[in-house]
């Protein structure tokens, strides 16, 4: 399965006027998870959720595709 880079986040159920909108919601929560937390545990919180994401995922293969694409340019 190759990566997937064209928008695709959504939340079932829930209707949305613009591409973009899935994305704004999941930014804002993203955001509201980290308030209040000090550098270090934002830190913590970030390689968990990458680790939990990862798993979600599951196929190695599509892990290093985007560990490649997002070392790209840093």
């Amino acid at each position: 399965m190759p990566l997937q880079l064209q928008p695709n986040l959504k939340e079932p159920g829930q209707r949305y006027f613009r591409e973009f909108s899935p994305g704004d919601d999941f930014y804002e929560a993203l955001i509201d998870t980290h308030r209040d937390l000090t550098d270090e545990q934002s830190e913590a919180l970030n390689a968990r959720l990458i680790l939990l994401l990862a798993n979600q995922i599951g196929d190695i293969s599509l892990l290093r595709d985007a560990l490649r694409l997002a070392r790209q340019g840093v």
